[in-house]
């Protein structure tokens, strides 16, 4: 559904606003930071000081389904991200796999990442000798009661995200340029403690190791497609779309490689077993000054919100879209008259997300996160294809290079790294997406555009006989 039909329809419009910058910040916002400063931790063990490498195959195959997305953006220019893709080309029940996917995507690598705030806020009253009590530190399954830091950052990034879209661009760029700055400052100091012996042996865990991070820190890469789904909002959604995805997947690679680098050379990476908030950690050992760990500890969390924020706009658009087609309850599709945002939507994605932040611990999250991004990012690539046999002479802004192979290695990149995650991840896929089958069948078949046409369509001709 267009958003000028979504208008007709009477579920209100978005309003244009973002340019290929604020559509840039969108994409950066929800990726950068989220593995350098959350899960680093638990991802160098696994690959030693190959991590760098991790980072590397994990940005190349985000880069592969990147520029899949940045066709399918030009062509399709709506909200809805890969969910849009999927309905135009491959119809409502692909669309609707892809969109139960993305909820993994966005709603629950918000509350991963949230969890991730929280580690930084206990990580930083540690090194001040104070701490939160253990009932308001972690959730249950940690042995707590509830995670209040990781709480009260997504009921922070909710109520701004509610306020406006426009409020939040400005206020997501703002944080974006805070923790681009502070992933450099952090690179600096850790360079002035370098040992290249750090990197020696390179592949302790071998090349299986490797690819078992890579797995991991892809959660890294998680939102590179966030811009695509503001098509409604974008001034020009063929031209800056394709473009701000592009900008954003280089920037944040380079980035990443260049942090994983650095904290590897100041730290063996046999120190980084069990570190929480490795980064902080070594801004604390390295510096030894209390009041830079005080502000690099806080910058942290600013960009952590932020991470938060985008999710969560990307969440709240695919279920707006979703709504218009009748594929999940109507709420989700209303846009208020005041703010132009679907407010209600937001509200109700804010909610859940932070449930699941105070109650889940990261690890779950992040690897139930990961596998389902890696799905939805293989079912565009078969988009991309799909379209190019279908309609080969329609209008594109961007084409994918290297046609089709680089649609077919992104593909096989996502089910390589899909097969490396864990048997406890796979089970908890098939039942997500046992569960959405049964939604499906039980509401989102019965309800959605399609099917009230087809419904229509079988009473005239009823009417005809």
């Amino acid at each position: 559904m267009t958003a000028e039909s979504a208008n007709n329809a009477g579920f209100g419009q978005l309003k244009r606003s973002f340019g290929v910058l604020q559509l840039t910040m969108i994409s950066v916002g929800a990726t950068l930071g989220t593995g350098i400063l959350v899960i680093l931790g638990d991802a160098v063990p696994v690959a030693g000081p190959a991590i760098w490498i991790a980072f590397v195959l994990a940005g190349v195959t985000a880069l592969l389904s990147a520029v899949s997305y940045a066709e399918m953006a030009g062509m399709v220019p709506v909200s809805g991200s890969s969910y849009s893709y999927s309905y135009a080309t491959m119809g409502e029940g692909v669309a609707w796999i892809c969109g139960w996917c993305l909820i993994l995507e966005y709603a629950v690598s918000a509350a991963a990442v949230a969890v991730g705030a929280g580690q930084y806020v206990n990580q930083t009253l540690e090194i001040f000798g104070l701490d939160l009590p253990a009932s308001l530190a972690s959730g249950p399954v940690d042995g707590g009661v509830i995670n209040l830091p990781a709480l009260l950052t997504v009921v922070a990034a909710t109520l701004l995200l509610a306020r406006g879209a426009r409020e939040s661009a400005v206020a997501n760029t703002v944080m974006v340029m805070v923790k681009i700055a502070i992933l450099v400052f952090f690179s600096v100091v850790a360079f002035t403690a370098f040992d290249a012996g750090n990197f020696a042996p390179l592949l302790p865990m071998g090349a299986a190791g490797v690819s078992a991070a890579a797995s991991m820190v892809f959660f890294s890469f998680i939102g590179f497609d966030a811009a695509s789904t503001a098509g409604e909002e974008a001034k020009n959604p063929q031209r800056d779309m394709p473009r701000s995805i592009i900008i954003s997947m280089v920037l944040v690679t380079t980035v990443y490689v260049l942090v994983a680098v650095a904290a590897i050379g100041a730290r063996n990476w046999q120190w980084f077993e069990g570190a929480q908030a490795a980064l902080v950690m070594i801004v604390s050992e390295v510096t030894g000054q209390p009041w830079v760990v005080l502000i690099f500890a806080l910058a942290s969390v600013i960009a952590i919100v932020s991470v938060v924020l985008t999710t969560l706009y990307g969440q709240t658009r695919i279920l707006m879209t979703m709504g218009r087609d009748g594929l999940v309850p109507k709420a989700f599709a209303k846009v208020s008259t005041k703010t132009h945002t679907p407010v209600v939507g937001t509200l109700i994605v804010g909610t859940a997300v932070a449930i699941t932040a105070s109650l889940i611990p990261l690890g779950e999250l992040a690897e139930a996160t990961s596998i389902g991004t890696l799905f939805a990012f293989a079912l565009v690539g078969v988009a991309v294809i799909f379209l190019r046999r279908t309609q080969p002479d329609a209008p594109r802004t961007f084409k994918v290079p290297f046609y089709p192979l680089t649609p077919l290695l992104g593909i096989a990149a996502c089910l390589f790294l899909m097969f490396n995650l864990g048997s406890n991840t796979w089970i908890v896929f098939g039942i997500w997406m046992a569960v959405g089958f049964i939604v499906y069948l039980g509401y989102g078949r019965k309800n959605s555009r399609l099917g009230a046409l087809a419904k229509e369509t079988y009473r005239e001709t009823l009417k005809t006989k």
